[in-house]
């Protein structure tokens, strides 16, 4: 009777056991389904954003000596770029070409323009292009000059009096293209002597400099009402036989066929910067496609398709945040994401115009949570020296953007999409 009973009640408990089990699985798969559901449930961009800085990601800025006075002295131009550092920035854009003079010592320039040196009284006896790479890589920040002026002088530049016949004009004939109050005139991108005179100025900072790469923006296009001069147009007709231009400067084929002999340019540019030194990166800052293809013939979609571009930072210099974001998911730009790095040029502020340091916050995260490489701010100056903020506000922001220092995105380097 005994035994009959211990059986009774050996049984009774594996039931038990058995069911506890049952139980016990069934609360895990419940449990389980609710935090997969509630993850599921989350934004997309909450999965992608890292809890941690990212491996690898652009910290830029640009470097310009228009109302900027970064560069023009010694002491305070090595100071900026430690204020970078410590703030965990890793690269510089500096302006190497602009309002018609080289900010390094050209022999190429003095050739054209008679002058070696912008005659900024702080830039003499210096070369600051040596100074930022010099202290910039010991710091541990990449050196990329940007090219800023491009094809663009200013009207009363020696290098447009010394070479008329080098400048590019309106069907009216005019040649003035007004940027804000200043009156530019543009280069003739065509033109075989402007193009070798372009090509010698960049093979001469590749080849003289220790630089990580060279910068190209939209101003190495040309605003599309413009390419009406003598030599273009007979280039035209000699492809058309004998036909002119579109008067209309938007006509489709007039801006494909300007637009297309640009890209040329651009391809013996970056190969002849290539068999100059096979490591340094060719870097491209243009506006959207869209605006770059249609108010400057810069079409980047296709240098990019090409392999001609190695980094690309798109200017979206936008105060809307709804066009910001718009503008981050065009397909031109998930494209270019597939093969290099792409990041995205945010505005730090203006001399006249202060960007108050929430919407460079909401912009720098609205860019992190779609995983693009980086972002570089225009231009040093605004981001805490001319501003509605106090410089110690402003750095404490970028230092809770930037908490903690991270490499440089470099596809020569191995960086993948």
């Amino acid at each position: 009777m005994m035994k009959k009973l211990v059986r009774w009640c050996n049984k009774l408990l594996s039931v038990k056991v058995l069911a506890i089990k049952r139980q016990a699985f069934f609360a895990l798969v419940v449990a389980l389904s609710i935090v997969g559901t509630v993850l599921l449930s989350f934004p997309s961009y909450a999965k992608n954003t890292p809890l941690r800085s990212p491996i690898s990601e652009l910290r830029g800025v640009w470097l310009t000596n228009i109302d900027s006075d970064v560069l023009f002295e010694r002491n305070r131009l090595q100071g900026s770029l430690q204020s970078l550092k410590n703030l965990n920035f890793n690269t510089v854009y500096p302006t190497v070409w602009n309002w018609g003079w080289t900010l390094y010592p050209s022999k190429v320039a003095q050739k054209v323009t008679g002058r070696s040196l912008d005659p900024a009284p702080g830039l003499q006896g210096r070369d600051i292009l040596k100074e930022i790479i010099t202290v910039g890589h010991q710091k541990g920040l990449t050196v990329i000059p940007w090219f800023e002026f491009g094809f663009m002088a200013p009207a009363d530049s020696q290098l447009a009096k010394n070479h008329p016949q080098w400048l590019t004009s309106r069907r009216d004939g005019s040649k003035i293209w007004k940027e804000g109050t200043h009156n530019r005139v543009w280069l003739n991108p065509f033109h075989p002597e402007v193009q070798q005179f372009i090509q010698n100025l960049i093979v001469e900072i590749v080849k003289n400099y220790d630089i990580d790469g060279i910068q190209f923006d939209d101003h190495f296009g040309l605003p599309s009402e413009l390419g009406y001069d003598a030599y273009t147009v007979a280039l035209y007709k000699k492809e058309h036989r004998g036909r002119a231009p579109s008067t209309n400067p938007q006509n489709p084929e007039w801006l494909r066929w300007r637009a297309n002999k640009i890209t040329d340019y651009m391809k013996r540019v970056f190969q002849t910067i290539k068999a100059t030194k096979k490591n340094c990166l060719v870097s491209v800052s243009p506006n959207p496609q869209r605006f770059s293809y249609e108010s400057f013939l810069a079409d980047w979609q296709t240098w990019e398709r090409n392999g001609f571009v190695e980094e690309l930072i798109i200017q979206l210099y936008r105060d809307d945040l709804n066009v910001f974001v718009k503008e981050l998911e065009f397909p031109e730009v998930k494209a270019a994401r597939s093969h290099i790095p792409v990041s995205i040029g945010i505005m730090a502020g203006l001399k006249g115009k202060s960007i108050p340091m929430q919407q460079i916050q909401t912009q720098v995260q609205k860019v992190r949570e779609r995983n693009f490489a980086g972002v570089s701010f225009f231009f040093y100056e605004t981001l805490w020296n001319m501003t509605g903020e106090t410089p110690q506000q402003r750095q404490s922001s970028f230092q809770k953007i930037f908490p903690t220092p991270v490499a440089y995105p470099n596809l020569l380097a191995g960086w993948k999409p």
